[in-house]
């Protein structure tokens, strides 16, 4: 259900499609990736955000291709791959979930770093932010096409600033201070654990009915927005560790940009860049949300999640789905780790992307050696996010296992019992 009167238009669409990457991703991501690429993490943004826009190409072509939305999914069942869709519908929600835990956790820490009011206000923070927005998505309540443009406009412009003022006080040393040499082996796995900075563009797939000329708009704003999001990730990454030094982004890997706020303003840099991370978390976790329940609701139509998530209230939003969605954000945000949350959600997305392009390279829908880099890249970065998590984080890696496990094997037994009570 269209949450708006009126068709979004290039700018609309171009807005939401920043607003999605920009919203929290930028924020949350930096010390992680900084932490594994060191003094390349600008090329680490720049191997992800490759690898994004061969995926937007593959997202708007097959879109256009089948004239409708509704992502992966319905792309997968168009060609009669009902069973890895649906297995992938599993695996995408609970990366979206992961998503919008990183969201509020970054919320609640840079919340928690301006109170100072001791070590429980960013996990209370981080789940409050994630009932306000349950809240709002029960309600109907969501951004108008304009307060979206504006929000994206201020996050670009303190971003911008930010690096610009780091850029100009140049000085390469900063980029490798306190942390070992990288490699290139180190940026690719960066960019890799990091990739989830870049996953907000495919929201704009589940709204292909609600935009003008959508077989003109997607493509003009998706791929535009994604080329953006590289250049201004590449710029806070490099003006950021102007400013504090990579050992300092590490040192404060969840509130980094607020650090670097300091530097350039003091308090007042701090408030302002505070500020722009909570409008941008807010806004990625409103529009995620309602994607990812409008999602669920699609599958379970589909007898490929209980049937109890197709329920919606009066207001015609899957209530049901928003709540548990919503709800296992929240225990994630206020339970888990940013490098944990931000590497597994990673993971969920190369997977998906990965079979996205593989399925635009076999429609031949757009350039095939664009779909096929996509493809066998997205695939690539997903083994090597594998390896990294062997070694350093097993416990991450055993719960995507565990997921991949039920939708493949609960999923089948679901499905036999929906048909048997029909």
């Amino acid at each position: 259900m269209s949450q708006s009167s009126s068709k979004l238009g290039i700018n609309g669409a171009w807005s939401m499609a920043v607003g999605g990457m920009i919203g929290g991703g930028i924020f949350a991501t930096l010390g992680v990736v900084v932490t594994i690429s060191g003094s390349l993490t600008w090329l680490s943004f720049l191997t992800a955000g490759l690898i994004a826009l061969a995926t937007g190409y593959s997202y708007v072509h097959l879109a256009s291709h089948y004239h409708k939305g509704g992502g992966a999914f319905t792309f997968l069942r168009e060609v009669g791959a009902t069973n890895i869709a649906g297995t992938l519908s599993w695996v995408l929600l609970v990366g979206y979930v992961l998503t919008n835990s990183v969201y509020a956790f970054t919320f609640g820490q840079y919340l928690g770093y301006v109170l100072d009011m001791g070590a429980w206000v960013p996990r209370a923070s981080a789940f409050a932010i994630m009932v306000l927005f349950i809240g709002l998505n029960l309600r109907g309540v969501a951004e108008a096409g304009g307060v979206e443009i504006f929000l994206v406009w201020v996050k670009l412009i303190v971003l911008v600033g930010l690096a610009t003022w780091g850029l100009s006080r140049w000085q390469p040393e900063m980029l490798s201070r306190g942390v070992p040499d990288a490699s290139l082996a180190a940026a690719l796995f960066g960019a890799a654990s990091v990739f989830m900075a870049y996953e907000g563009f495919q929201l704009l797939a589940y709204d292909y009915d609600d935009i003008h000329q959508p077989d003109k708009t997607l493509p003009r704003s998706v791929l535009s927005a994604i080329v953006v999001v590289i250049f201004v990730y590449i710029l806070v990454a490099l003006g950021t560790a102007m400013l504090i030094g990579a050992d300092g982004v590490v040192q404060h890997e969840e509130v980094a940009l607020a650090i670097a706020g300091r530097e350039v303003l003091g308090t007042t840099g701090v408030v302002i860049v505070t500020i722009a991370a909570a409008f941008s978390t807010g806004s990625a976790i409103n529009s995620t949300l309602f994607a990812t329940a409008r999602l669920a609701h699609t599958v379970a139509r589909a007898n490929e999640l209980p049937k109890v998530l197709t329920h919606q209230n009066s207001a015609g939003i899957p209530d049901r789905a928003v709540l548990l969605l919503g709800f296992a954000a929240a225990i994630l945000a206020a339970l888990g780790t940013l490098t944990a949350l931000v590497e597994a959600a990673s993971l969920s997305f190369l997977v998906t992307f990965a079979v996205v392009c593989a399925l635009a390279f076999h429609k031949k829908t757009g350039r095939r050696w664009i779909t096929g880099f996509g493809a066998v890249a997205a695939t690539a970065s997903a083994l090597a996010l594998v390896v990294r998590l062997v070694s350093e984080d097993p416990l991450t890696l055993l719960f995507f296992a565990g997921l991949v496990v039920a939708a493949v094997v609960i999923r089948p037994l679901w499905l036999r019992r929906g048909k048997g009570d029909s």
